[in-house]
């Protein structure tokens, strides 16, 4: 049952908007093939649906929209698909619902069975989760010494495993780690576990999810727990930040939410989506699936979860300053401890801070700045400031404060404009060590 509930995850991934493509050329649907399709759906979210509740709910709700004629415009087979997913999440309130049209999958699914119809999904799935590096977009050494991760889905580990593993190994030698779940929309709960396990240390056992799911009529309960054995270090004992965002969905909310609850990480960011549940694809009729929730995931300590809610952060910020945000808090907390760090945490925090919020600086200066200097000479282009030296080398400079500039690729060193009376007469380096270099204005 491991790797069906693996294939269950998944199927999060599919963004809702995934079933409202109309295909060209798909014939018309008919009102009684629309009334049938309804019932049909109806029985199978009775027979699978988690919250049998809730599914006797939806039924009368789609038979109105059917006899009121809100169908009528939807001719083809994906509108009306389309259309049912948006009824079925207004109803539920249960963003994992989508209904889709797919005669292809319908008639394998039936014929082949799971094995023969796993097989093809998988090649299918590999061949573009390769292209997309199974997710992982950036793998960095921040400032400071900070690792920070950002994956865009959490892939199938069996196919994910030494790229997730290369992410864990490059991270392993700093002092801090960010993991950026901000447009994570979920996936494998297996990958959610396997890094994870990272975080903690292997003297005790440690669950990590517990839930059940219905499976052939069958309720089936699993917990997850932190492996024993994994490639590279564990970072027990790493200061953790995970950012979020109102698109952290699923797989992404649980793991953001689990490593909260057992005090593994600070949440930085946005309330997430609220899509707790597991689910499955199931077919409807000979053109229709729907992807169910089919059970439920509980946290590891108070056996809750956070199901059209969302997980909320330890820090509220905008979603689009949490990175920044995580690493000025970061390098804030191990300066307190070491002072090395306090002295980098000292010399970062202009960069820090101007990353957060942008400083305004006076036009009139930025004008100003323009000129030749004792072997360096600034140029404004499109609104940025350049220094270029030797004739050949040029970096742009970065505005952090009101006359002082970080350097393109450089982090032992930044600019400042000594600034007098409203002119600039010099351009001053100022190295990380407090030392001064000057340059002379010469025009």
């Amino acid at each position: 049952m491991r790797n069906r509930l693996s294939q269950l995850r998944m199927l999060m991934v599919v963004p809702i908007f995934w079933a409202t493509t109309a295909l060209a050329g798909t014939p018309d649907m008919s009102s009684d093939e629309k009334a049938a399709t309804i019932a049909a759906l109806n029985n199978t979210l009775k027979a699978h649906y988690a919250f049998p509740d809730t599914a006797r709910k939806i039924a009368p709700v789609l038979q109105e929209h059917l006899k009121k004629g809100d169908y009528d415009l939807a001719t083809t087979k994906e509108e009306f698909a389309a259309r049912l997913t948006e009824d079925l999440v207004k109803t539920s309130g249960d963003l994992h619902f989508v209904v889709g049209a797919d005669p292809e999958w319908v008639a394998e699914s039936r014929a082949d069975g799971d094995s023969a119809l796993d097989s093809k999904m998988q090649k299918e799935e590999l061949a573009k989760a390769e292209e997309a590096n199974f997710g992982f977009d950036e793998v960095s050494r921040l400032d400071g010494n900070i690792g920070y991760i950002r994956f865009s889905y959490f892939a199938d580990p069996q196919l994910a495993y030494e790229t997730a593993a290369s992410a864990m190994r490059f991270v392993g030698n700093t002092d801090a780690v960010i993991i950026d779940l901000r447009y994570n929309n979920g996936g494998y709960l297996e990958m959610a576990q396997f890094l994870a396990s990272y975080f903690f240390p292997t003297k005790k056992d440690q669950l990590l999810f517990d839930y059940y799911y219905n499976e052939d009529g069958k309720r089936i309960e699993r917990g997850q727990w932190v492996l024993p054995g994994l490639p590279g270090k564990r970072m027990a004992d790493k200061p953790v930040y995970i950012l979020t965002s109102t698109t952290s969905f699923s797989s992404a909310e649980w793991f953001s939410y689990a490593m909260k609850k057992l005090g593994r990480a600070t949440l930085i960011g946005e309330q997430t989506a609220g899509g707790a549940h597991p689910v499955d694809r199931k077919v409807v009729n000979n053109d229709f699936f729907v992807q169910v929730p089919i059970g439920q995931i509980r946290d590891p300590v108070d056996h809750g979860d956070f199901e059209g809610v969302g997980v909320q952060p330890d820090i509220r910020s905008p979603s689009i300053q949490a990175l920044a945000l995580a690493h000025k808090l970061a390098l804030e907390n191990l300066a307190k401890t070491n002072d090395a760090k306090r002295a980098e945490f000292a010399w970062l925090l202009p960069v820090l801070t101007a990353n957060i919020k942008r400083p305004t600086i006076d036009a009139g200066v930025i004008q100003n700045a323009v000129g030749k200097y004792e072997g360096r000479q600034i140029v404004l282009e499109n609104g940025t400031l350049f220094c270029i030296w030797r004739n050949r080398f040029r970096v742009a400079l970065e505005p952090v404060d009101s006359n002082l500039f970080a350097v393109e690729g450089v982090f032992d060193f930044r600019y400042r404009l000594n600034v007098q009376r409203g002119k600039v007469m010099s351009l001053e380096r100022v190295n990380k060590d407090g030392s001064v270099q000057t340059y002379k204005r010469l025009d």
